[in-house]
């Protein structure tokens, strides 16, 4: 009979003891800004105090930054509205198939992509190259005989009218 009872109050013990300790730390009240409470997939949560944190970094998968940092062809493809580089305006239509169109000079043109940016090379010699800046476009323009690797002769403001391809 000692013995049992002596077995039953060490089960005792220990079920007060496990229910007692949680795994689960408890975040702090909502008016305590001295933690920080992450919440994890599987419910768990962990606090840390603010004074013993130094950075907090969120990771995005290189995949995934690369595909935002630079445009796909299908980004250029479309109406452009561009700057004529003295403060007119005229348009270049980016097509699928690799042509191009704008409504001054000499109508036709080719174009590829080239790290990110729309590279169009005109009939009549002039090269344009439509690039994302931010959140905006930019259209740079290259005068006869000038490559993609020279001083611009002119950068104006572009802006994709259909942003749908064609």
């Amino acid at each position: 009979m000692r013995n049992l009872m002596g077995a039953v109050c060490v089960l005792g013990m220990l079920a007060a003891a496990a229910f007692g300790a949680d795994p689960k730390t408890k975040p702090k009240p909502p008016g305590d800004a001295s933690s920080i409470v992450i919440v994890f997939k599987d419910g768990q949560q962990q606090s840390f105090s603010l004074a013993d944190i130094a950075n907090i970094e969120f990771r995005t998968p290189p995949a995934a930054t690369a595909s935002l940092a630079i445009p796909s062809r299908s980004h250029f493809i479309g109406k452009w509205e561009v700057g004529d580089g003295n403060g007119q305006n005229f348009f270049i239509t980016l097509e699928a198939n690799g042509n191009a169109r704008k409504s001054i000079g000499s109508a036709h043109g080719t174009w590829t992509i080239d790290d990110g940016d729309a590279r169009i090379s005109w009939d009549d010699g002039w090269r344009d190259i439509i690039r994302k800046v931010g959140t905006k476009h930019q259209k740079l323009a290259y005068g006869p005989g000038k490559s993609f690797s020279d001083e611009p002769s002119n950068i104006a403001a572009a802006r994709n009218t259909r942003p749908k391809p064609l």
